[in-house]
């Protein structure tokens, strides 16, 4: 029988797909991602099914969109029986050592209090009791205190607890390390704090203006986007030019800090001789709006919010350097990592194995998706719709009147002209709503 591998799965929080050098981003500094990426296979269009970290980071855990699991922030707790499903869980129940180190992004009502919320008198040990190391860093900042009053960045500390728990496990594991950063710090006026080992990257950069960042774009929007949230950190970070250098600078030095600690822990597999049979896995919870069309942060479904970075890494296939262009999700995470270690998915999982585009296998795969978002605040408006290959289309559907928004994706790949209320794709216009009413029904209904 086979050695079971182990499964090494990295998420970072708010990195967008364009921010690493493999995607042929000129300017950072990305060089153990990069050469991740030269050894397995890097999807260009992977997507976060609900651009917002606590909905997602539940979609990756449990393979199910946001309808499904019916988690988001001021949700009741994610249900005993999404969570008794999880990837970890079912790693755990067949004997590997689970851990998670880092931000687990599912605190809404406090994750010891999952219950399953269809029999409220059924109580179930917490998620992180499934786990066999828990090691959370939540909210308090990036700079945490030590014992003689200095202090060290979380992007280290983090990477501290990885290799704590690489040196001190037994195979076969699974390690979720869950890196806070490039997450802003929203309650600080730096925004972006990123470690000093950073501080000499990108001194000499000026970073291009945004995409679509015309204030005539801006003023376009309707109203009920030009006075959100998205527009209110957008003022934080980048309502100045030297404000956005300031920012992206920052953002930047803290997606190479995380590349250096993933550098460590990839050094420390190789000391350990884990390397051979350890799968790795790098995403993002979602994307972001770095300044494009005048707004900040995720919510929105453009490209910028949706879009994150894959890739994947195998050492035991015989296939490196590989670049797959199908549209692969968030809900495929989790049925990909059980595949992989050689363990059926659950057949309530809506994603599904990424293992045949591994193995540059040509299949039959999804030729859209539904993207959806349902979190419930006064200045983030809820949007669902759908993005094919050629098409996207959402809809604000508590706004009076409705707003939707059509692009042509080959013609205008950065979303810049809204086709909803052009006559001439009124046709398109109808086919799209009947595909989105379609995906919706099929993911409350629970088919793939």
């Amino acid at each position: 029988m086979p050695t079971p591998p182990n499964i090494l799965f990295v998420l970072t929080d708010n990195q967008r797909h364009d921010l690493l050098g493999a995607a042929n981003n000129p300017i950072i500094h990305t060089p153990h991602l990069d050469h991740l990426t030269r050894r397995g296979t890097r999807f260009t269009h992977a997507f976060a099914t609900t651009p917002i970290c606590a909905a997602s980071r539940a979609s990756i855990l449990t393979g199910l969109y946001e309808r499904r699991h019916g988690f988001t922030f001021l949700t009741p707790p994610l249900a005993a029986a999404c969570a008794r499903t999880s990837y970890p869980a079912l790693l755990h129940d067949v004997g590997y050592q689970t851990g998670l180190i880092g931000k687990l992004g599912i605190e809404s009502k406090g994750v010891g209090d999952i219950i399953d919320i269809e029999d409220t008198a059924t109580t179930v040990p917490a998620l992180f009791d499934l786990l066999d190391n828990y090691e959370h860093w939540g909210p308090e900042g990036y700079e945490i205190a030590q014992p003689d009053g200095s202090t060290r960045h979380l992007t280290d500390i983090t990477g501290d607890k990885a290799i704590d728990f690489l040196r001190a496990c037994q195979s076969p594991f699974c390690l979720s390390i869950s890196f806070n950063a490039p997450h802003a710090q929203d309650n600080d006026p730096r925004q972006y704090i990123w470690p000093e080992n950073e501080n000499a990257l990108y001194q000499d950069t000026t970073f291009p203006e945004p995409l679509n960042s015309d204030p005539a774009y801006f003023a376009s929007l309707p109203d009920f986007l030009r006075h959100s949230e998205s527009r209110k950190r957008w003022s934080k970070r980048y309502d100045t030019p030297q404000k956005f250098q300031r920012s992206m600078q920052g953002l930047y030095r803290m997606v190479s800090g995380v590349d250096r600690n993933i550098g460590r822990i990839l050094a420390e597999l190789e000391r350990l001789d884990l390397t051979d049979n350890t799968i790795i896995i790098f995403t993002s919870d979602h994307g972001m709006f770095y300044g494009e069309r005048g707004l900040c942060d995720c919510w929105l479904l453009h490209e910028e919010s949706l879009r994150v970075p894959l890739l994947v890494y195998d050492p035991r296939t015989a296939h490196s350097g590989l670049t797959r262009h199908e549209m692969v999700l968030n809900i495929d995470i989790a049925p990909t990592i059980l595949d992989l270690a050689g363990i059926p998915a659950p057949t309530t999982y809506q994603g599904r194995s990424l293992a045949p585009l591994l193995q540059n296998q040509t299949v039959a795969w999804r030729e859209d998706f539904l993207c959806e978002h349902h979190f419930t605040h006064p200045t983030i408006p809820k949007s669902e719709g759908l993005r094919s290959q050629d098409w996207k289309y959402f809809r604000y559907y508590e706004q009076d009147p409705l707003y939707e928004c059509l692009y042509n994706l080959p013609i205008d790949p950065n979303e810049t002209t809204n086709l909803a209320a052009d006559p001439e794709h009124e046709d398109q216009l109808n086919l799209m709503r009947v595909r989105c009413d379609q995906l919706i029904s099929e993911a409350q209904a629970g088919s793939p």
